[in-house]
């Protein structure tokens, strides 16, 4: 598959994937993550591998986009719980009238 990643075209099969990745250790995953064998990838490891490019020079959703069109499962950036919403335990310690402080 021809995909383009800052700005240069790579051709990229799922094998080749697979085979550039083995034996590459990953790194911890805190954002976007890649789904290569058993193993999750942060996506801008996968892209600097893939590329020989510095992560800087490619965005994390152009890897997310191409490693998804070759059938890798990508995962996104969880999002955070909003801030000043009790949750189950300091609501129901308000309708009991106590506090809790967790």
């Amino acid at each position: 598959m021809r995909c383009v990643i800052a700005r240069f075209p790579f051709e990229l099969t799922k094998g080749g994937v697979l085979e550039s990745m083995k034996g590459i250790k990953p790194e911890p995953v805190t954002g976007e993550s890649v789904i290569i064998g058993r193993r999750h990838y942060p996506v801008k490891q996968v892209g600097q591998v893939l590329t020989r490019q510095d992560r800087r020079d490619f965005s994390a959703a152009e890897v997310l986009r191409a490693m998804t069109q070759l059938g890798f499962t990508c995962r996104a950036l969880p999002k955070a719980a909003p801030l000043g919403i009790p949750g189950s335990l300091q609501h129901a310690s308000a309708m009991l009238g106590t506090s809790v402080t967790v």
